[in-house]
């Protein structure tokens, strides 16, 4: 069982991947055990287009990155160690920082935010 000391720095570690980004999109939750960010954008369902989120539950600390969901291209690009993280297709468990794959989450995030704000990719995914 993971210490609890182990999930606030999994945590925190995990949300710092995203703070490059913040300011440029909208944050939605910021607790100790939340954190949850929207883009700008305002789908025909009249919600904003999620982007991704760090959540600590009781067994895992989650990242969820939401243009992993939506590019087939981002996807493949996810090495088999990171990809054993996976549950479902946005979402990426950890009990404890590592170091080597929060590198690759922050390489995916970076892609995955300029793919959320190409006009093109954008264009696609919604004409689906």
């Amino acid at each position: 069982m993971p210490k609890d000391n182990d999930f606030q720095e999994t945590f925190k570690q995990l949300k710092a991947i995203f703070k490059p980004y913040a300011a440029k999109l909208q944050v939605v939750h910021d607790t100790d055990t939340n954190y949850y960010l929207d883009t700008h954008l305002v789908m025909k369902n009249k919600h904003r287009l999620f982007f991704g989120a760090v959540r600590a539950g009781k067994a895992y600390v989650s990242f969820h990155l939401m243009p992993v969901y939506a590019s087939p291209e981002l996807q493949k690009s996810i090495s088999p160690e990171l990809k054993k993280r996976m549950q479902g297709k946005s979402c990426f468990n950890f009990k404890t920082p590592d170091e080597k794959l929060f590198k690759e989450l922050g390489r995916l995030t970076k892609a995955g935010f300029e793919k959320f704000h190409d006009p093109d990719f954008l264009k696609k995914i919604f004409t689906r």
